[in-house]
C-alpha cells in the first residue's frame, strides 16, 4: 500500500511506501504544508493531534474493506470486526421511541431541551437497575449519547498534565483521546507506545490482569472489564488489588464497563462492587452493545460524590460544569428507548438478544479450536481473541480478508501488547457466523 500527499500549488504528489516511519511520513508532510502555505490561514495546527499514529483503528479497518470490495465487487464480505450489533432492537423499545417521536407533533407531547444530566427517570432508573446492590445515587449518574464521548469530557476535567495509564491491549479512545488533550507525550516509533503513558500488559501469562507491583503510579487508570479486545473479565481478587493501588497512590480510575451484561460466571459487573471504590473510581457505560444501541447513542457515567480532588474539591461538580457546558444532553427519543430497555419487559428482551451473541461466539470459539487455533475471551465479551504466534496481526487481517471476504481486527490496533493476535467479533446475523466458520475451517 502505498500513501499520497498531494500538493495543492504544483499538483505534485509524493508517494510513501507503507512501512515509512511516522517520522518521515511527518517530514514529507511538513514540506507539502511548506509548499501549501500560500493557501492557508494564520492558526497554527493542535500539534498534539500531530501526534495520532495514522487513522482511527476503525475508520482503517472500514477503508480497507471498501478497497476489497472496490477489490472484488461481487464478494459477499462478512463483517467481523467492528463491533456493531446487527439484531432488530425489541420491538417493545422500538416502540417507546416511535411515539415519543410522534407525541412530539402534538401541543401536550412536545418537549424541548431536557436537563444536561439526563432524564431524572432514567437515571434513576440506570441507578436502580445496574447499581441496586451498591448504592449509587441517581444524582450521581449522568445519561451521555454514549461512553466514548464522556472519555474525551472526562479528559477535559482532567486536563493535560494528568499523567495516564492504560490496560495494553485495550480500546484505542483512551489512548488517543489522551494524545489529543495533551497527556500522552511523543510516540516512540521502535516500541510503539507514548513515552508519557503507563502501558498495563494485560496477555495470558498474567491472566489478562497487570503486575501492578512493578507498575508506577499514575493519575488515571483506564481499566475496560469485560476487556475490549480480549473479552476477559477482571475477578473480584483482581478488581480489589486494583481499587487498592488507586487507594494507595491517590489515582482515579476510569473503568468501562460497557460489555458489564454479558458476565455471567460471577466476575464483577462493577467496580462499585468492590469495597473503597467509590472513593477513587469514576465508571463509563453504555446501552450500545446490550441494547443494540450503536445508532441510537446512548450511554452514562457515574461520578460518586465522595472521589475528590487533591484539593478536596468534587470531582462530580467538574464533571457537571463541563456537562453544562459542552453538551446540551442526550436526545430525548434516545432516553425514551433507555428507560423501556430497563422495564422489566425490555430487560428480558435485550438479554435474550445477549444471548444470541453470546452463542454466535461460541460457534466461533469452537470453530478455531477445533482448527488449532488457541482463543481466549467470548465467555463473558461478545469477542474471540485469537493468537498467531510469531505472526504480524496486519497480516493475519490481510490473509484472512484477502482469502475468505472476512473482516476482522489486528490486535496491534489495539497497542503493541496485541500484536500476533486478531479480534473476531461475535455480533453478526447466525447465518453469516455459520458462513463465517466454513470459511475460516477452509482456510486453516
Amino acid at each position: 500500500m502505498e500513501v499520497k500527499l498531494a500538493c495543492m500549488v504544483c499538483s505534485v504528489k509524493v508517494r510513501l511506501k507503507a512501512g515509512c516511519s511516522s517520522v518521515v511520513r511527518s517530514a514529507v508532510g511538513r514540506l507539502v504544508q511548506l509548499v501549501n502555505r500560500g493557501r492557508c490561514t494564520k492558526v497554527h495546527r493542535n500539534f498534539n493531534l500531530e501526534k495520532l499514529r495514522n487513522g482511527y483503528l476503525f475508520t482503517e479497518i472500514a477503508r480497507r474493506e471498501l478497497q476489497h470490495l472496490e477489490k472484488y465487487p461481487n464478494a459477499k464480505v462478512i463483517s467481523l470486526g467492528i463491533g456493531d450489533t446487527t439484531q432488530p432492537i425489541p420491538d417493545n423499545i422500538s416502540m417507546s421511541m416511535a411515539n415519543y417521536a410522534r407525541a412530539l407533533a402534538t401541543a401536550e407531547g412536545y418537549r424541548g431541551y431536557g436537563a444536561e444530566q439526563g432524564n431524572k427517570e432514567l437515571r434513576k432508573a440506570i441507578a436502580e437497575t445496574h447499581y441496586k446492590d451498591v448504592l449509587v445515587k441517581e444524582s450521581e449518574v449522568f445519561v451521555s449519547d454514549g461512553s466514548q464521548c464522556d472519555i474525551a469530557r472526562l479528559l477535559l476535567v482532567l486536563g493535560s498534565n494528568v499523567t495516564v495509564a492504560a490496560q495494553d491491549p485495550s480500546f484505542p479512545a483512551y489512548i488517543d483521546s489522551s494524545v489529543i488533550v495533551g497527556q500522552a507525550g511523543d510516540l516512540e516509533d521502535e516500541v510503539g507506545k507514548y513515552c508519557n503513558i503507563e502501558y498495563l500488559e494485560c496477555g495470558p501469562g498474567n491472566n489478562f490482569f497487570p503486575d501492578l507491583k512493578g507498575t508506577s503510579r499514575t493519575d488515571i487508570i483506564f481499566f475496560c472489564s469485560p476487556n475490549n479486545p480480549t473479552g476477559h473479565a477482571a475477578t473480584q481478587n483482581q478488581l480489589e488489588q486494583l481499587v487498592e493501588f488507586a487507594r494507595n497512590n491517590g489515582s482515579i480510575i476510569i473503568f468501562d464497563s460497557a460489555y458489564a451484561a454479558y458476565v455471567t460466571d460471577g466476575c464483577p459487573r462493577s467496580i462499585y462492587e468492590i469495597p473503597g471504590a467509590r472513593e477513587v473510581a469514576i465508571e463509563i457505560s453504555s446501552f450500545s452493545k446490550f441494547s443494540g444501541f450503536t445508532g441510537v447513542r446512548l450511554g452514562w457515567t457515574v461520578v460518586p460524590e465522595e472521589l475528590l480532588f487533591s484539593s478536596g474539591f468534587p470531582v462530580i461538580n467538574d464533571f457537571n460544569r463541563i456537562i453544562c457546558t459542552c453538551f446540551n444532553g442526550a436526545s430525548n427519543i434516545a432516553q425514551a428507548g433507555g428507560l423501556a430497555c430497563l422495564s422489566s419487559e425490555g430487560l428480558e428482551a435485550v438479554h435474550s438478544v445477549v444471548d444470541y451473541y453470546k452463542e454466535n461466539t461460541k460457534i466461533l470459539i469452537d470453530t478455531l479450536a477445533s482448527l488449532g487455533i488457541k482463543v481466549y475471551g467470548g465467555i463473558n465479551a461478545p469477542y474471540v481473541w485469537a493468537h498467531f504466534p510469531g505472526r504480524k496481526s496486519w497480516d493475519v487481517f490481510a490473509e484472512i480478508l484477502e482469502k475468505t471476504h472476512i473482516t476482522t481486527v489486528p490486535g496491534s490496533g489495539f497497542g503493541p501488547g496485541g500484536e500476533e493476535y486478531i479480534r473476531i467479533s461475535g455480533f453478526g446475523h447466525r447465518e453469516s457466523i455459520l458462513e463465517a466458520s466454513r470459511r475460516l475451517e477452509a482456510l486453516f
